[in-house]
């Protein structure tokens, strides 16, 4: 996927990543969220960490819970290209559907500091859940238009509505996430495989 409509959506300004002065921002605020929830987290100390002024860091992000989505880029871009791995249709459904499942978790696992403060910006931010909904749209939309294609093609069976249906699977995949972050429910690996059977049976009518 070469279009990121993720990125448009949180920076004000146009997105370049390579931008030093939000590179370091980004920094700063990550570094602070390790120790410190969202709530406890303020603009003045993330903007003296990255050795740029207060003004610089509104310059960029409308809120701290806007920024927290720009520290979410790297998982919108890889689930943007797992998901267009599992939308190609190609090779064997499982491997495909488990690839996209693994790169969620992954990307939790290598931030859970920073998902816990997305969850924290989602539950007190309207718009950073409009910002979160149109993203999820893009995915339940790709999901839907995978799905009617192997119906269409007779690999998938019959069933509800394809867009009710991606998007409820992505809603099990947000709260399956949600719970790992928060280190609640199964361990990782039997919370993928479940995940994986639900889409799989849900799908194609059976688990391979």
């Amino acid at each position: 996927m070469t279009d990121r409509p993720w990125a448009r959506l949180v920076d004000r300004r146009s997105v370049n990543r390579g931008d030093e002065r939000r590179t370091a921002l980004l920094r700063a605020f990550d570094e602070l969220l390790r120790d410190q929830s969202l709530d406890e987290v303020n603009v003045a100390e993330i903007s003296r960490r990255a050795g740029v002024t207060r003004s610089a860091f509104y310059f960029y992000f409308e809120s701290k819970a806007v920024a927290v989505l720009a520290l979410m880029g790297e998982l919108y871009d890889e689930a943007s290209d797992a998901t267009d791995l599992l939308v190609k249709a190609e090779g064997e459904p499982e491997p495909r559907i488990r690839a996209v499942i693994n790169t969620l978790f992954d990307a939790v696992d290598r931030s859970p500091h920073t998902y816990r403060a997305l969850l924290e910006a989602r539950a007190t931010s309207p718009s950073v859940r409009d910002m979160w909904e149109a993203g999820r749209a893009d995915f339940a939309g790709m999901v839907a238009e995978m799905i009617e294609r192997e119906r269409a093609a007779g690999h998938a069976v019959a069933g509800p509505d394809a867009s009710a249906l991606g998007a409820v699977l992505l809603d099990l995949n947000d709260q399956a996430v949600e719970r790992h972050a928060l280190g609640l429910g199964p361990p990782r690996e039997q919370h993928v495989d479940a995940l994986v059977t639900i889409w799989l049976s849900t799908i194609y009518g059976g688990a391979s």
